[in-house]
């Protein structure tokens, strides 16, 4: 929000405010210009999955709305979605039914306020960045859980306690894979990560301590891929079991809002891993020349990730939940520990 305010004080008329709306005015533009940037990305990342998938299974996915390869499809089917009727069953809590789809989006929206994508491309920079991200990232939980209880469907339920008991354990992995990073940062705050990886890829925190953070990527990239239900661990939303889980009796703008939190979600992890893991905004060659902006630099990282999972999405097959279970206490924890020891002995140590 510092450089956000800063902008607003080239207005020559901004000074002259009332304090309380010169305070206020930065969050209200920082939230538009954050949700802006979601609606966005997500067209763009669900017009890119139905391509991917169409070319993985040899078809062309959307090709005729909108002119080039169908661009304005997703815009077509947001605008369906958002336009179509607002059910919500007799059965349900009305008011936790209601709440959920924010509450799960939320985490995700606000989350983006500490992501560095530029050099002063960011609305803060806390001192305790990464920290912030990972508790709102638990956010999402809540709102699931109360999905899934709110719409007095089994299913739905079932859908929910899933979501929470997967989330749950796949934050564990996740949360000391990214300590990984933090122990020879110094620094909690993400602006600070991004500067410690400046001078090229070999600085990126991705080949420093070889093997452990190189392995830590990779446990945070699988730990990710269960917090955000994307295959092969979907299990809280799986069709041939649960319908939909638990958004099953969802309908119109808050069905499109469990979606965009989706999204929303699968980019922020993929931000976090490039801000943690491969260097941010800076350059790939090696001294401080930039050859890119900070911004574009920094999104093409990401979307390379998230490429990666659409591409596992249509690739694997779902995993079962004992098997799930399994892969997250007996198999990414141990392996965490062992990594993030390794990582603070060659801290102390090298």
């Amino acid at each position: 929000m510092e450089s956000v305010a800063q902008l607003l004080q080239l207005i020559p008329k901004y000074n002259g405010l009332p304090a309380l709306l010169r305070m206020f005015l930065p969050m209200l533009v920082s939230c538009v210009l954050i949700f802006a940037l979601l609606a966005i990305a997500v067209l763009f990342l669900v017009w890119l999955e139905r391509k991917i998938s169409a070319h993985i299974q040899d078809r062309l996915g959307p090709m005729y709305v909108g002119g080039w390869h169908g661009w304005a499809q997703t815009i077509a089917d947001a605008l369906k979605l958002l336009l179509k009727e607002d059910i919500v069953p007799e059965s349900t809590d009305k008011l936790l039914f209601k709440m959920a789809p924010f509450i799960v989006f939320l985490g995700a929206f606000a989350a983006f306020v500490v992501v560095p994508f530029g050099v002063s491309s960011f609305v803060a920079d806390l001192n305790i960045g990464i920290l912030y991200v990972v508790a709102l990232g638990s956010l999402s939980v809540v709102g699931i859980i109360m999905a899934g209880w709110a719409s007095n469907n089994k299913y739905s339920l079932y859908g929910g306690m899933r979501a929470a008991a997967q989330i749950i354990s796949y934050e564990i992995p996740a949360a000391i894979a990214i300590m990984t990073v933090i122990i020879p940062a110094g620094s909690l705050s993400m602006v600070a990560i991004v500067e410690a990886q400046k001078g090229g890829i070999q600085n990126w925190f991705l080949f420093r301590n070889p093997p452990f953070t190189f392995l830590a990527f990779f446990v945070y990239f699988i730990a990710s891929l269960a917090e955000v239900n994307r295959t092969p661990f979907d299990i809280p939303e799986a069709e041939s079991e649960l319908v939909a889980g638990f958004h099953t009796e969802y309908s119109g703008m808050r069905f499109a809002f469990f979606f965009l939190a989706e999204y929303a979600n699968m980019l922020l992890v993929t931000c976090v891993a490039t801000t943690l893991f491969l260097g941010g905004w800076t350059q790939v060659l090696p001294g401080n020349s930039q050859l890119l902006p900070g911004p574009i630099m920094f999104f093409m990282k990401a979307f390379a990730i998230i490429f990666v999972q659409m591409w596992l999405r249509w690739s694997v097959p779902r995993l079962r939940v004992d098997q799930l279970m399994y892969l997250s206490w007996k198999v990414l924890l141990p392996i965490s520990f062992v990594l993030i020891l390794g990582v603070g002995w060659m801290t102390v140590y090298r």
